[in-house]
This record gives structure tokens, C-alpha cells and sequence, in this order.
């Protein structure tokens, strides 16, 4: 599909209304104005929750084309969480982000990708996602859920030896991934040490041996740390955020197309 230039966006905040016992989610929902979106974006943040930088991200979709919804990864202990990019802000998400479990977070990533699926001109299209860092870890897990076509997990630390709320690493969800998947981090990266992004090398590797038809790949940013996405944080690469951004948009573009006609 055609993506002719930058789209003027519309964007704001959308409360899904809570299902049964789950809770609201406050989603920050960005779309071009005016036009269709090409697709949908599922949106998950960092441990700071749903501040100015992931929603720009989502702003940033939009104006791409697409329809990005950024959902509260914690939305039952903190629905509004915007902290700031400190010492105090990485310990308060850290705190929310141990009371996340893998089923409750697959609950949500369920109903947003339900909501996406019932905008206009969206009606149960493939969906695409993208997480940065806790977030990036939760990708890996919406990344089974049969609507998503294509995933990219930005530095998704933790996910060889940890599942949110206990349970066989993340990791080990590979073989249920039936959509594209690429892995992003830092070489320097010291949440994400050489043993950890080994281990995700040999799955991904061992999972595209499996099934060579699906991408499976992991992309390793030279000289760069920990959200080295993000112009707000200290390890902002410019170059390799750059490269980031466009392997995202690639991948949506070639995995995100409406079905063929009848």
C-alpha cells in the first residue's frame, strides 16, 4: 500500500469501558484526520506509562498513516500514569510494573485490539504492535494473539528469564507467534546483558528455521544503551532511533495490507 507523505493528525484521549472485571483503559488514540487509516497500531509504553514521549509515538503512527492506540500497561494500579524520565519515575513504574501479570495484560491487549477492529474502514483488519521496554516485553506476549500480524519489541528486557506474574519466560511463547516479529535493543544495553540477547538470537534463529516463511529477527543497535528510541532519555541515539523507526514502518507496511478482494 501506497503511503504518499505525512498525514495531518487527530488525536486525544479514549476510554474503553471496562468488560466484566477488568478496568477502564484510558488509550491515547491518534489517527490521521480526515483520511483512513492504513491500518492499526497497538501502542505499549515504558514503565513510565502513557507520558508525552509515547504519545508522540502514537502521533508520530498517525501521521505515517496508521491508526495507533497507546493502552495502559497499568491500567488496575496506576490508569494514568505519566511519570517523568528520573530516578523517582523509574522507581514508581518499576513498583506498578511488578503487580502486571501475563493473562490480566492479554486480557486488555485483547479488548484494544477488539476496539481497533471495530473502527471504520478497520473492521477486522491485521493489527500491528509496538512496545518499548516493559512494553517492549508485553509485545512479545500480544504478539500470540492471532490479530497481530506483525510485532516489534523495542528493548524488551527480561523476557529469557521472566513473565510478568510468574510463569515460563516470555521467551518461551516463540512457537505461538503466527505474525512477523523483529527485536530491537542496544549492544550496550545493561538491562539486557550479552546472556539475554543470546538467548533471544538462538530462539529467534530456531524459530525462523521453523517456519521460514514468518520474520523472525533480532537487530542489535551498535554503541547504544537502554530506550535508545527515546529523544527524552539519556541514551537517545539519534542514528539508530532513526533505523529503528523505519525497520517498524517496513515491517507494518509489508505485513499490515487489506485482504485481497473476493
Amino acid at each position: 500500500m501506497s503511503n504518499p507523505g505525512p498525514h495531518a493528525v487527530c488525536s486525544g484521549w479514549q476510554l474503553l469501558s471496562a468488560d466484566g472485571a477488568s478496568p477502564p483503559l484510558r488509550c491515547w488514540w491518534a489517527r490521521p484526520a480526515g483520511d483512513p487509516p492504513r491500518a492499526a497500531v497497538l501502542v505499549l509504553p515504558e514503565v513510565f506509562g502513557l507520558n508525552g514521549w509515547v504519545r508522540d509515538v502514537a502521533d508520530r503512527l498517525a501521521a505515517a498513516g496508521y491508526g495507533a492506540l497507546a493502552l495502559p500497561i497499568f491500567a488496575r494500579t496506576a490508569p494514568e500514569l505519566d511519570a517523568a524520565y528520573d530516578a523517582a519515575g523509574l522507581a514508581l513504574g518499576r513498583q506498578h510494573r511488578d503487580q502486571v501479570t501475563a493473562d490480566q495484560f492479554l486480557d486488555d491487549a485483547r479488548r484494544a485490539v477488539a476496539w481497533l477492529q471495530s473502527r471504520p474502514g478497520l473492521e477486522q483488519r491485521p493489527i500491528g504492535c509496538v512496545g518499548f521496554c516493559f512494553g517492549g516485553h508485553l509485545a512479545l506476549l500480544a504478539s500470540t494473539l492471532p490479530q497481530v500480524a506483525a510485532t516489534c519489541d523495542f528493548y524488551g528486557a527480561r523476557v529469557s528469564t521472566d513473565r510478568p506474574g510468574g510463569g515460563p519466560p516470555t521467551l518461551a511463547v516463540l512457537p505461538e507467534v503466527p505474525g512477523n516479529l523483529i527485536c530491537f535493543c542496544g549492544a550496550e544495553d545493561p538491562l539486557m546483558p550479552p546472556a539475554e540477547q543470546e538467548a533471544i538470537a538462538a530462539a529467534l534463529a530456531a524459530e525462523a528455521e521453523r517456519r521460514p516463511e514468518r520474520t523472525r529477527r533480532l537487530v542489535v543497535a551498535p554503541r547504544a544503551g537502554h530506550g535508545y528510541m527515546c529523544e527524552a532519555r539519556a541514551d537517545f541515539r539519534p542514528q539508530a532511533a532513526a533505523e529503528g523507526w523505519t525497520a517498524m514502518l517496513e515491517i507494518f507496511a509489508a505485513s499490515l495490507k487489506p485482504p485481497a478482494p473476493t
